[in-house]
């Protein structure tokens, strides 16, 4: 009964098009009349205490990371890189679009910003070039997810304190799926773009290649700062987002010079409207993750699984299953934020690896960000590249299958993910 209340409640609002972050409180409120505990005191204290949380300081700077990039040049260079190694190959493109989703996944942490820069700068390259457009907006999207999984990673970050699950460990274990779900992509967009004949830019001289290198190297070196600050335990992840967007905005001020003092105000405020809906909804899912364990939710859950529990991959299966179907419905950050407590209980009764579930939740919950109808990043691509959204879920559809088919292999293969992590934490 009382899960039917929380999740009837929830549903319910949402069908009604309440935002998410007010569902929550409702299906909490709803929740608190249910268990005769309501009292608008603790309901107050609860979203208090749900963003006061050091952990979490590292999403405003790591967005403020994020913003400073697109504007001050770094994620250009990355791109100019990118175009200069492989754009000259079949279907080249498609292949740089790839890899410098991948380089700028290790800076931003952000799937809608690295999204946004990615189909504002190589769209309409791709258009031009011959390439199908609908396909080259889905290869766009899936391109980037990687960001949420290759570290530095916002959705690491609210998993972690969440599910109370270690960032540091998150983002280490994030670097091998992340590259895989690259190279799977990579793989899809080989076969396809075979298809079609598209011109393709010119092949870049040595002379260009070590031009467009030098230039990017300043934007090369963050995530090789935050990986081995991370690795050696100079600073924990909330300090490493600090030092991130210090140093984007000094190499983008003092190196690159492309940001503008005048500018800042726009940076400062963009970074601060996206900080606070996701806190917001950080907050609000406190009052339901409190009612969660007070209601005995998790316990409840463990009980109508236990026939699972001694099939770890089975259930996981299950799990992975679930995950999806809600990420076509839910953006990632709430569904994090409404599953992880209540999962993670099955997850460890169950002997299941919190860091490696972690790092299979958030892959699911990012290849909904390109599924319908909710779909952030695929919205985000139909927007900027002008074209309807049933277009880009068209062109999607093959290299998310690609991905979904990485998310199982691991599921499978655990030690593709817990094997690197040991090695970085020897």
């Amino acid at each position: 009964m009382t899960i039917a209340i929380f999740l009837g409640a929830l549903i319910g609002a949402i069908a009604l098009g309440i935002p998410i972050a007010y569902a929550l409180l409702l299906s909490g409120t709803a929740l608190m009349w249910h268990l005769d505990l309501f009292d608008a005191q603790i309901l107050a204290q609860n979203v208090l205490e749900g963003a006061n949380s050091f952990p979490l300081l590292a999403v405003p700077f790591f967005m403020l990371a994020g913003e400073i990039m697109n504007v001050g040049g770094l994620s250009r260079r990355i791109v100019n890189l990118a175009l200069s190694l492989v754009g000259h190959v079949q279907g080249g493109l498609g292949f740089v679009t790839i890899l410098a989703a991948v380089m700028m996944a290790s800076l931003s942490g952000s799937a809608v910003a690295d999204t946004a820069a990615l189909a504002a700068l190589l769209l309409p390259m791709m258009v031009k070039a011959g390439h199908d457009k609908g396909r080259s907006g889905g290869l766009i999207a899936s391109a980037g997810i990687i960001a949420p999984v290759i570290p530095p990673s916002i959705p690491f970050v609210i998993f972690g304190v969440a599910a109370n699950v270690s960032i540091g460990k998150l983002f280490l274990a994030g670097i091998v799926p992340g590259v895989m779900m690259g190279a799977a992509i990579a793989i899809t967009w080989w076969i396809v773009a075979r298809r079609e004949g598209a011109k393709t830019p010119p092949k870049a001289s040595r002379a260009e290649q070590f031009k467009a290198l030098r230039e990017s190297t300043w934007a090369l070196v963050l995530p090789v700062i935050v990986l081995v600050g991370l690795k050696m335990g100079v600073f924990t992840p909330t300090e490493a987002a600090v030092v991130a967007a210090v140093y984007a905005l000094f190499v983008s001020t003092m190196i690159y010079r492309e940001l503008r003092l005048r500018q800042l105000y726009a940076v400062f405020v963009g970074a601060a409207k996206t900080t606070a809906v996701i806190m917001f909804l950080v907050a609000a899912a406190a009052v339901s993750a409190w009612l969660i364990t007070v209601a005995q939710l998790p316990d409840q859950l463990i009980e109508l699984l236990q026939p699972f529990l001694d099939r770890p991959t089975l259930l996981l299966v299950i799990i992975m299953l679930m995950i999806l179907l809600i990420g076509m419905a839910m953006d990632l950050t709430p569904t994090i934020l409404i599953l992880a407590p209540v999962l993670m209980p099955v997850v460890k009764a169950a002997g299941i690896d919190p860091v490696y579930f972690g790092v299979l939740f958030v892959m699911n919950g990012a290849i909904g960000l390109t599924t319908p109808p909710v779909g952030t990043v695929l919205n985000v691509v139909a927007g900027v590249g002008r074209m309807k959204i049933d277009q880009v879920a068209k062109g999607v559809l093959p290299f998310m299958c690609a991905q979904i088919i990485v998310l199982f292999l691991l599921v499978f293969f655990p030690e593709i993910v817990m094997t690197p992590l040991r090695w970085f934490y020897a």
